[in-house]
């Protein structure tokens, strides 16, 4: 069942090698060269140790990571911290002790993830007999390798441990030299280290291999004439070796093992048993291996006579009920085979507990391939999508079973197959549960109210995944599916969804690796989403808008799998080895799941009906828990009467440390990029802003460009999304989207009072297949940036509609005959340089009429569209503001000293301390809310919050931003510091996109509207 992965690569595959090997070998005859066995120059073969034979530093610390939910790659980052000199380096070279490393460690750690991180638990697994253990690939490798007389080596950055013993957890007799950093002073890419290593080995560079994992000891030895191999996986590396070598470096079945003990069966009984089933008078002795994989039911390699086998039994103990049905695997797969599907050939299925303690099946041992990794590491990236797509062409295949021709009628329920999964998973769940994981709980309620409806019922694979797939060793053909022990009668979309899981991991999972992370245009791998689409296109049909509600199940699947391997491990029934970490994995799993129910609810929202706008309440309580609040967090009640689908609109995230894995890693990487490269810019911006060059954009700020999302950029674009043409799109969005192009937003007039869009006096009069545009204009943000290319101007079409029908808006070309720009506006004596904001007027500027936007007389209705999202826009900015003042503050009061103490020690600095801090979350919380409402149920509907916010967070900036200027002093005044200019936006943005006053008046007339 889950993780089966038996036959990985085959006698075949290995015999089709060693005769190529041998092919080149009798080429190179008649050369008069020196040679070692096998037709090789080489002479000895050295080791890295992390990475080559035992997990390297970074995988473990992945995996460690993601159970302890620490922030992705801190503990790398921690590791790289200071290069030579930083406390890694150093303690690879004995420099410093286990106890000084660990606590410099555990610092740099926490300062990366602005948490604490516990790094012993870190440094314990890492050289836990559990984790330091050596890839049998490798340990096979090494075997060869001196068994046709090459001398072999390990070369290593090494550590002490506490004990005073160097780390180094492998067999020393498998080689004829161990180099140790820790105990030479010197680590690698040094190039010292190698030439000690081949001295002992009296060997040349010429003469030797270096396998390693990372690329700069790799350059380093390359440097030397020293032939290297990069190991990404053990077995690739084995391979490229054995092309080197001239000789094959594995002897066995692949990817088996012997027995564990736990998972020992009687063999004289099941030799008894073969020979019967057989019926031949086999002789010799009954070989007997188990696959590595398999976390369910395990399997095992037999070798009798001349046949080979696959024997799959079910695991002892007591069991959870319907679990483990190997029966079903052997029925199905019979039936399968006469229908044309690829599947092993089954031999006989014994149900008698008494022969070797479980029931079991028997197949034949079939050759091919298995990819275990969906990155297809060393392929091609069109032999990558021809994987893909035959792992999807036979999906289909699967799914056009005729399965009442086939005898497979009775093979499950037809109908409400999701319902009965959802069901038969949470009770397998329940009977598995170790803990409480609020993110299942959640799902469980979930999942039942948001049922699809099925459209068709097929043969259902239940586990389909590429490493359950047997492929051919030389080309992207599907040879057999394999551990069909979930297979039923069931919603085919099921399967689809499974076979995508590993989209949405990251390659460092455990158990069972991702491409989340991979560049999969880079790597030629179709994406989720195009995966699904060709199974569509291969099955003719439609698309399905609730893909999102397949994936949270696949997901709650899978966490209940991982939860019921755990509960067997901690019994000693589960067959990996592994299995003990599944449990951990479980709310991980659990969480992503979660994700994509939260998807489909926002889907849910967004499709509602527009004739049926929501009800709305406006105020915030903490109410029963919701089925899609996490525990423990507050549900904000913003829909009344609705059904349960429609109140299903996800759990509100308020901390860093609830973002999902994907995005805090883009939060992390914002946190480093500001820190690296906007900080340290400012003074020079500062200058430059004062400078003669001011009205001309940085080079600096170009060089950065990666965030585009300055206003009034992006309202405009937030109108031409959902009110231009496809033309006007093609011509204004494009540019605009890719940062080439600057626009400003023309709508304040000096003459009247704009904070009321009714007032606008500039006209717009249609002549002759165009339009003309009169009005005098101000604070039109953006204008003074040469980069300016489009103006949005919004003035009126006919002064006798309706008040809210006169006005229209315009798309303006800047190069337009009739536009003068008469000065820029300063605010609190800052210009704003370079964008600005300009006084303009419009002189009989003509305008052709396709650059109308929506039509005329529907102005309002989209600044009204447009202000919402610009209005949170800047009360996040203002977030932002703070945040940055509030920190500049406390730097500034703990390096200055007045009165005979430093100032963090003064009360009154404490107190603006602390209500800036109270001040700041309110607002964010606030800001939050809206946002999250603005998601789910529109911007309309979240007029209220956007309001509210509009109104709080300006003020808040103002009174935070003032009390960091007080702590600075006269400093705080000047342009040595961002603080000025962040109070004059802060007062500025009272005013942008409606004064305080309208806002105050919104917010209490929807208050009164509200019943008693």
């Amino acid at each position: 069942m889950y993780i089966g992965r038996l036959f990985r690569s085959s006698d075949l595959q290995w015999a089709w090698r060693a005769a190529f090997l041998r092919c080149i070998q009798s080429r190179r005859r008649g050369a008069h060269r020196w040679t070692h066995s096998g037709g090789s120059a080489y002479r000895a073969v050295i080791f890295d140790m992390g990475g080559v034979l035992i997990p390297s530093p970074g995988s473990v610390a992945a995996e460690w990571e993601v159970q302890n939910h620490v922030p992705s790659g801190t503990i790398l980052k921690a590791l790289s911290k200071g290069g030579e000199n930083g406390p890694w380096m150093r303690f690879m070279r004995g420099e410093i002790t286990t106890g000084d490393f660990l606590q410099e460690f555990g610092r740099l750690s926490s300062e990366i993830s602005k948490t604490t991180v516990p790094v012993d638990s870190f440094f314990s697994l890492l050289t836990s007999k559990q984790v330091a253990q050596q890839f049998p690939v490798m340990t096979e490798a090494i075997s060869q390798i001196r068994a046709k007389g090459f001398q072999t080596a390990v070369l290593t950055n090494n550590f002490y441990l506490a004990s005073g013993k160097s780390f180094l957890p492998l067999d020393r007799s498998q080689f004829d030299v161990v180099v140790e950093s820790c105990l030479e002073g010197v680590c690698k890419p040094d190039p010292r280290i190698y030439q000690l290593c081949l001295e002992r080995l009296g060997r040349q560079p010429s003469e030797s291999i270096f396998l390693d994992d990372l690329g700069p000891n790799l350059k380093a030895a390359a440097s030397l004439g020293i032939r290297t191999i990069k190991v990404n996986d053990p077995e690739t590396a084995v391979k490229e070796l054995e092309s080197l070598l001239g000789f094959l470096l594995h002897s066995g079945v692949p990817n088996t093992r012997p027995v564990r003990k736990t998972m020992e069966i009687p063999k004289d009984a099941l030799q008894k048993y073969l020979r019967d089933l057989l019926g031949t008078q086999t002789t010799g002795p009954l070989e007997l291996l188990q696959f590595d994989h398999g976390q369910s039911n395990p399997t095992y390699y037999i070798r009798l006579a001349n046949h080979q086998l696959v024997l799959r039994k079910k695991p002892p103990g007591t069991l959870l009920p319907s679990a483990h049905a190997i029966e079903r695997e052997f029925r199905v797969m019979k039936a399968l085979a006469s229908a044309g599907v690829p599947v092993p050939r089954v031999l006989d299925l014994c149900e008698d507990s008494s022969v070797i303690g479980t029931p079991f099946y028997v197949m034949e041992y079939c050759p091919g391939r298995i990819y275990k990794d969906p990155s297809l590491p060393g392929l091609e990236p069109s032999q990558r999508r021809a994987v893909y797509a035959a792992m999807n062409r036979v999906l289909c295949q699967i799914h056009s079973v005729d399965f009442q021709a086939a005898g497979l009628d009775g093979y499950g329920k037809q109908g409400d197959y999701l319902p009965r999964q959802v069901q038969t998973w949470t009770k397998q769940y329940r009977a598995a549960e170790t803990s409480t994981i609020p993110a299942m709980e959640r799902l469980i309620q979930w999942l039942p109210l948001h049922l699809p409806r099925q459209q068709r019922t097929a043969v259902v694979h239940g586990d389909f995944r590429l490493d359950n797939l047997l492929f051919h060793p030389e080309k992207a053909e599907v040879l057999a599916v394999l551990d069909w022990e979930l297979s039923t009668l069931g919603d085919p979309l099921a399967d689809v969804a499974y076979s995508c899981l590993a989209h949405y991991l990251p390659s460092s999972f455990p158990l069972l690796k991702g491409v989340s992370d991979r560049d999969l245009t880079q790597l030629g791998i179709p994406t989720a989403e195009e995966c699904f689409r060709m199974y569509c296109l291969h099955m003719d049909i439609p698309p399905v808008e609730n893909w999102n509600f397949y994936m949270a199940f696949s997901f709650f699947r899978m966490a209940a799998i991982l939860q019921g391997v755990y509960k067997r491990s901690l019994k000693g029934q589960a067959s990996s080895a592994s299995a003990e970490q599944s449990g951990k994995l479980a709310e991980f799993i659990s969480n992503l799941a979660w994700d994509f129910a939260t998807k489909e609810g926002f889907r849910i929202f967004k499709e509602m009906p527009a004739a049926k706008p929501l009800t709305r309440s406006c105020h915030t309580r903490a109410g029963p828990q919701s089925l899609l609040s996490p525990t423990g967090t507050r549900s904000y009640s913003s829909v009344s009467g609705a059904p349960p689908a429609h109140t299903s609109k996800g759990a509100l995230v308020f901390s860093v440390e609830g973002l999902s894995p994907q995005v805090r890693e883009l939060y992390d990487r914002l946190q480093r990029f500001m820190g690296q490269h906007v900080y340290p810019l400012e003074p020079e911006l500062q200058r430059h802003q004062a400078s003669v060059d001011k009205w001309t954009p940085s080079p600096l700020i170009e060089d950065l460009k990666i965030f585009n999302c300055s206003a009034p950029d992006t309202g405009n674009m937030e109108v031409l999304v959902r009110y231009g043409t496809e033309e006007q799109k093609a011509r204004w969005l494009a540019p605009l989207l890719e940062g080439k192009a600057r626009s400003c937003f023309a709508m304040t007039e000096p003459q009247v009072a704009s904070s009321d869009a009714a007032n606008i006096e500039a006209s717009i009069r249609e002549e002759e297949g165009f339009y003309v545009i009169n009005g005098h204009k101000w604070w039109t943000s953006g204008v003074m940036d040469p980069r300016c290319q489009l103006c949005i101007f919004m003035g009126k079409t006919d002064p006798q509609a309706p008040r809210h029908q006169q006005q229209s808006m315009l798309l303006v070309p800047m190069d337009t005959p009739g536009i003068k720009i008469l000065r820029p506006l300063s605010v609190y004596g800052l210009e704003d340089a370079p964008g600005g904001h300009g006084e303009i007027r419009f002189e009989n500027v003509r305008v052709p009429k396709e650059n109308m936007i929506l039509g005329p007389g529907r102005g309002f209705e989209i600044a009204q569209g447009r202000l919402g999202p610009g209005r949170i826009h800047h009360c996040m900015r203002l977030i932002g503001f703070s945040e940055r003042a509030l920190a500049l503050m406390k730097a500034r009061v703990k390096s200055r000293v007045a009165f005979g103490k430093p100032l963090v020690e003064q009360g009154t600095i404490l107190a603006d301390i602390a209500r800036s801090r109270v001040e700041i979350e309110q607002a964010r919380l606030l800001v939050l809310k809206a946002a999250h409402f603005m998601d789910v149920a529109g911007n309309k509907a979240a007029a209220l919050d956007i309001a509210m916010v509009k109104m709080v967070a300006p003020s808040m900036a103002s009174r935070v931003i003032d009390r960091a200027i007080q702590a600075f002093g006269a400093a705080g005044l000047s342009s040595d510091y961002p603080l000025a200019q962040f109070f004059a936006w802060a007062r500025a943005l009272r005013f942008a996109d409606g004064p305080d006053e309208v806002h105050r008046v919104t917010v209490a007339k929807m208050e009164l509207k509200r019943p008693t």
